[in-house]
């Protein structure tokens, strides 16, 4: 069992390295950050298609939270005054709303600062992982 969360990114993706990197920097989660093109993803629980879909948090017992909940998880985990923003966004109607925004960006994240057509979506996967998610949430 892994003794901290693993925090599963794109990082063929500028933007998602650069959050991921911002948040290293400024709200310091207690996790590993890891790309999924170099995780184990077999040993965390997680299929490719997933980790290309949405950022993965990973917790030691091996439960998987996707999106806008791993992005609380993520906040929750630092403590301090980001902590009152995670548990925020995992309570209805915010965590509806999260979602929603989450999507958005993650469907467009090429064209948010420091993307590029590398950070695009893999369109042929979509139907079959948003199954899959809502299958396991």
């Amino acid at each position: 069992m892994r003794s901290q969360p693993v925090l599963v990114f794109d990082g063929d993706c500028g933007f998602c390295t650069t959050s991921v990197a911002f948040a290293e920097r400024r709200v310091r989660p207690r996790c590993r950050s890891v790309p999924w093109q170099f995780a184990d993803l077999g040993a965390l629980g997680v299929t490719q298609e997933r980790a290309e879909h949405e950022v993965l948090w990973v917790t030691p017992t091996g439960a998987v939270y996707g999106g806008a909940h791993a992005v609380a998880k993520l906040l929750l985990s630092a403590g301090r005054g980001w902590a009152p923003l995670g548990a925020l966004l995992t309570l209805p109607p915010l965590r509806w709303a999260a979602h929603r925004v989450y999507r958005l960006v993650a469907d467009n994240r090429q064209r948010m600062p420091g993307g590029t057509a590398a950070c695009a979506l893999p369109g042929n996967h979509e139907g079959q992982v948003r199954a899959q998610v809502q299958a396991h949430p």
